[in-house]
């Protein structure tokens, strides 16, 4: 079959699916007269051929990112008398109703560009979707290089022409089909070092590949689920200025819980795998929550104050201002009994949720005594409302009395838990004591049913995660030291020191040095430092790596530090032996640290030194240039021995 086959093929198969096939439209002039007719029909409205002009001159833009907003929301027009118009470009309250035609050698002249496209797809006349096609055997990543060519074209269509609102583009040799989202040029390529094109192939339900064109076009090209996928499932980080794909795993996920809720049946799990981006899944559910006037609160729920700011970054970064921090479980409190709608998502650790309902706290027995409100009254008219609690991580901070707590005080509540890790019957350690039978608790009693699963073997197969990649050391001579002692520390860093350049890119990433305990952490910094100075005095030209450590301090009553080490059990105990050298030893290497970046941290402010730790091992994603200290800022390697092992997101580690 070869592309006009094939392209004929593919409008049969969209007229079926109930398109208007338009082969009157094939220039610019007959695709915006079109555009006129719909625009006036959806807007009620009749424009003069001036302020059409004018029109056209204030929507179309180069910016794609703009453009993606424009048809999003209602925007303004001056009409020629001067009275204001309240337009959209489709109907963005029901996608579904809007129309959807189908053009074909579609050919946009423009001063110095002649580009022609094979297939278009047009919601209420506004060019939505590109299809470029290639004849079987051709690959489709011709077909994804032609598009980025025609984007690099002077004076292209793209951003001289209606064609700026192209959202996504299709492209297929017939058994091979990829889809992917249009974006600004610093978000769109193929063979730049920091940027690439996240590509997707669509899949069922159960993480099949749907690749041949016809089964695409049934699954994803049905008008209603197009309009779906690009009003709901399209996520606009203004942060960036980019367009986000939700993948079809997340997007299954996301319908799952929606469904669930408006059916209001029980609680459920998503087992997504560790690293195929659950945030952007629970966020968008979030959001719809937020649209759900049945719903009155919706709560994202972490298990540790470091992954509560992470998240809330994260859902800001995806919407700009959508949650606040909660300072204090005060704060959490206010908010919860807010009707303000900005209060409807609240992203909050399960400590503070825990506080607000413990009538032991030391907040609520105060209260009592001096007849002032506890946390737990103030919030007794929430018990009746319906709640939405969704936990991340649910695994691992669930088996407590908190999350009983939570189903006792908000019956009405459905409880849904993200898990990279689910517990079964044959991995469950945590028991249930009922009288006398103990029986072991896995995530379905807690959750009940699984409503999505995507498994590190799905997330690997698709490339959404790295392989696993394991190089071992082996130590050289007749009689090797055993593990754990000074020279074999000694033989590691001289390993990693002659590896990690090669192994990082020439430091375009950094690590984590995973330690066995706070004592090996210690010792490892210290070495390094040894290790490096001698190096450095050998050879002029070695450039030492930058070396950080963090682990939690002796608690010794500070509540941020005793909440910090219930997700930290090697350290927990650790501290339990020798807390004051301990302590010594942190304070010294918080100096170092000082001393290395011109910070001021100190052991007693320890959540500012993590957070800073944190926040440098993430400017590993920018270029050195476009930073204030060309690189100087960033942490090469990171010793740990619990921390930031789970739940950390940072892009070039």
């Amino acid at each position: 079959m070869n592309e006009q086959q094939l392209e004929q093929a593919l409008i049969g198969k969209l007229t079926d699916l109930k398109y208007t096939h338009r082969p009157d439209i094939r220039d610019r002039a007959a695709l915006e007269q079109n555009f006129r007719e719909h625009f006036e029909a959806l807007n009620r409205v009749q424009l003069t051929d001036g302020e059409f002009k004018r029109l056209l001159d204030d929507i179309v833009t180069a910016d794609v990112f703009t453009a993606a907003s424009l048809l999003r929301e209602i925007n303004t027009f001056t009409r020629d008398d001067g009275t204001p118009l309240n337009y959209t470009l489709v109907n963005i309250k029901d996608w579904c109703k809007n129309t959807f035609e189908v053009v074909n050698q579609l050919r946009i002249n423009t001063a110095n560009s002649f580009q022609r496209y094979d297939v278009m797809l047009l919601i209420n006349g506004v060019p939505a979707v590109q299809i470029e096609l290639k004849t079987l055997g051709i690959s489709p990543r011709r077909a994804m290089q032609q598009i980025v060519d025609y984007k690099k074209d002077p004076g292209n269509g793209y951003t001289k022409t209606l064609l700026c609102f192209v959202q996504l583009f299709i492209v297929s040799n017939q058994t091979e089909t990829y889809y992917f989202a249009n974006n600004n040029d610093r978000h769109f390529a193929f063979d730049a070092d920091e940027n690439f094109l996240p590509i997707y192939q669509h899949a069922a339900e159960d993480n099949t590949k749907i690749t041949h064109l016809d089964d695409f076009a049934d699954a994803f090209l049905a008008k209603c689920t197009l309009g779906t996928t690009i009003s709901r499932y399209m996520v606009l980080v203004a942060s960036e200025q980019k367009m986000l794909m939700m993948r079809p795993y997340q997007i299954y996920a996301v319908q799952a819980i929606d469904q669930c809720i408006r059916e209001n049946r029980g609680n459920g799990y998503i087992w997504h795998t560790t690293g195929s981006g659950k945030t952007l899944t629970s966020f968008k559910a979030s959001t719809l929550l937020k649209l759900n006037p049945d719903i009155h609160k919706c709560l994202f729920v972490v298990d540790r104050k470091d992954l509560d700011r992470q998240t809330r970054e994260e859902f800001n970064r995806f919407q700009e201002g959508c949650v606040e921090e909660n300072t204090n479980t005060a704060a959490l409190v206010r908010r919860l009994v807010s009707d303000d709608y900005a209060d409807k998502v609240i992203v909050t650790t399960i400590q503070k949720l825990g506080l607000a309902l413990d009538e032991t706290s030391k907040y609520n027995k105060a209260g009592r005594k001096n007849s002032r409100a506890t946390f737990k009254e103030r919030l007794e008219p929430l018990a009746d409302k319906r709640m939405v609690f969704i936990f991340d991580e649910c695994h691992r901070s669930q088996f407590g009395q908190t999350h009983q707590t939570i189903r006792n005080f908000f019956p009405k509540a459905q409880l849904f838990g993200f898990t990279g890790t689910p517990i079964f019957p044959e991995n469950a350690t945590a028991r249930q004591i009922d009288g006398s039978i103990a029986t072991l608790r896995t995530t379905q009693d807690l959750f009940q049913s699984e409503l999505h699963a995507y498994t590190i073997t799905h997330a690997i197969e698709d490339k959404n995660v790295l392989r696993f990649h394991v190089d071992y050391f082996k130590p050289d001579g007749e009689n090797p030291p055993r593990p754990g002692e000074t020279l074999a520390k000694r033989a590691v860093i001289d390993a990693i020191l002659d590896k990690h350049d090669a192994a990082t890119g020439e430091r375009r990433f950094n690590a984590l040095f995973a330690t066995a305990s706070i004592n090996d952490a210690i010792e490892y910094h210290e070495l390094f430092k040894q290790v490096q100075a001698e190096r450095q005095a050998g050879d002029p030209e070695f450039v030492p790596l930058k070396v950080a450590a963090v682990f939690s301090p002796p608690a010794e009553g500070n509540k941020d530090v005793q909440q910090l080490q219930e997700d930290l059990p090697q350290e927990l105990e650790d501290n339990q032996q020798e807390p004051d050298k301990k302590k010594e030893a942190l304070k010294a290497i918080i100096a170092d640290y000082n001393a290395r970046y011109g910070t001021n941290h100190s052991i007693g402010e320890f959540d500012a030194y993590y957070q800073d730790v944190q926040k440098r091992i993430k400017y590993q994603q920018y270029p050195n240039r476009d930073l204030p200290k060309k690189g100087a800022e960033k942490i090469d390697i990171a010793i740990v021995v619990d921390m930031l092992l789970t739940g950390f997101d940072a892009t070039y580690l």
